[in-house]
């Protein structure tokens, strides 16, 4: 492992996650900002569903003096994630199962000042991400906030969602035909690589193909992280097709 080039992994990661969300890093920017604003600049941050520590790269860039977990099930993005911060001790990575009830006790800090999350819990359907919600609360310190961007979709606005959704592909379309790597094009290159192709075999074991969850509106995020004991909620950025959520303890 070590002769693989984790960062150059980090950022075709990058690459191909921004072709389906070209403003990927703002929302990470605005998400930073509003951690700085709430809780400091020394956070003990929670890497919820991690992927390869992306949030935990841009936040420890951006504050130095933070510590992250990253908790994850796939273990190949957590291979590269485990490869590109090996031997820094401001991060810990943990294998869990966030639809496991056990999961937060596998973690190394009882509380966190926050917790933070981009483009994965969508794959979760409504119960298990209220179930999720509410353990997530547990992990919050007072005063302490929780953070989701995401795919939410607002069903009453059916023609502003196709619409979007229409000049969304069509530009993907575009940029398709200039080469860009696709999901599936990214995870057959992995599959190949010496090191990520073990990996990468029982990740698709574990997930299969893809699996999308209900994918609910910014408004029923809201209330359930206000159900589940968090004082205010609400949307801090937004864009077409996604919100960024904010939940103070």
């Amino acid at each position: 492992m070590g002769d693989t080039d984790w960062a150059g992994w980090q950022q075709s990661w990058d690459r191909q996650q921004e072709w389906y969300m070209p403003d990927r890093e703002e929302r990470f920017r605005v998400m930073l900002d509003m951690v700085e604003a709430l809780v400091g600049p020394e956070p003990r941050v929670l890497d919820l569903a991690c992927g390869t520590g992306s949030i935990t790269d841009r936040l420890l860039r951006r504050f130095p003096d933070a510590v992250s977990t990253g908790v994850d099930l796939d273990p190949a993005l957590l291979a590269i994630a485990r490869g590109t911060f090996e031997g820094d001790a401001r991060v810990t990575f943990v294998t869990a199962d966030l639809k496991d009830p056990e999961w937060t006790k596998t973690l190394p800090y009882d509380t966190y000042d926050a917790v933070l999350t981009a483009t994965a819990l969508h794959w979760l359907h409504s119960e298990p991400l209220t179930t999720l919600y509410g353990q997530v609360a547990g992990l919050v310190r007072d005063g302490g906030v929780f953070m989701n961007a995401d795919h939410m979709i607002d069903q009453a606005t059916p023609r502003i969602n196709a619409a979007e959704r229409a000049r969304r592909h069509a530009r993907m379309d575009e940029e398709k035909a200039a080469g860009v790597l696709d999901w599936a094009e990214w995870w057959a290159l992995a599959a190949k690589d010496p090191v990520l192709a073990e990996p990468t075999a029982r990740r698709f074991e574990i997930y299969g193909e893809h699996a999308d969850g209900d994918m609910p509106s910014a408004g029923w995020h809201a209330d359930t992280l206000r159900a589940a004991g968090f004082g205010e909620a609400r949307p801090v950025w937004c864009s077409p097709s996604d919100t960024l959520l904010l939940a103070v303890k």
